[in-house]
């Protein structure tokens, strides 16, 4: 498979009330943890869950949410955070996506090798999945460590992803 997700296990601190899930994901992990591995076309690429994955939530639960609807034919994902800085042009193709990526930065600075390899196809269903390891951990972390989210609505949406898994 030319994309796939490692979650690892990262280690939790104790947060209190947090704005958002993106706001309590940066809180609740420690920078010397464990980070997500992201795969692409076998090249592995560091997600820090203190930094690199509260900046894609936003993007990531509507991303994951429009590419499973049938009648999605193309969107454009930008993910900002400054080790991981790329922009996804995405298409269907039947039950597959196409990506076209182009990478500013990344853990490393193997940005070139990235772009050399910028071009992905992956099923659906094994993007959406890949994905899901990620937010099943950061809610899972956040259930277990009693974080209250004044605007929870990415959390409820995460939720619900995850729930047509189950």
């Amino acid at each position: 498979m030319s994309f796939r997700l490692q979650t690892g296990n990262p280690e939790t601190l104790k947060v209190g009330p947090a704005d958002d899930m993106a706001d309590a994901t940066g809180q609740m992990y420690p920078m010397e943890t464990e980070d997500a591995i992201l795969f692409w076309n076998r090249i592995p690429v560091r997600l820090e869950y203190r930094y690199d994955i509260p900046v894609l939530l936003d993007d990531l639960i509507p991303l994951l949410e429009e590419v499973q609807n049938p009648a999605f034919s193309q969107t454009q994902v930008h993910w900002g955070s400054d080790t991981f800085s790329t922009e996804w042009n995405i298409v269907r193709d039947g039950d597959s996506l196409r990506i076209d990526s182009r990478w500013d930065s990344a853990h490393g600075s193997y940005e070139f090798l990235l772009n050399d390899r910028s071009q992905l196809t992956v099923g659906i269903d094994s993007f959406v999945a890949e994905w899901l390891k990620v937010l099943r951990r950061i809610t899972s972390d956040l259930i277990i460590c009693h974080v209250r989210l004044e605007d929870d609505d990415i959390a409820v949406r995460a939720k619900a992803l995850l729930s047509k898994t189950s």
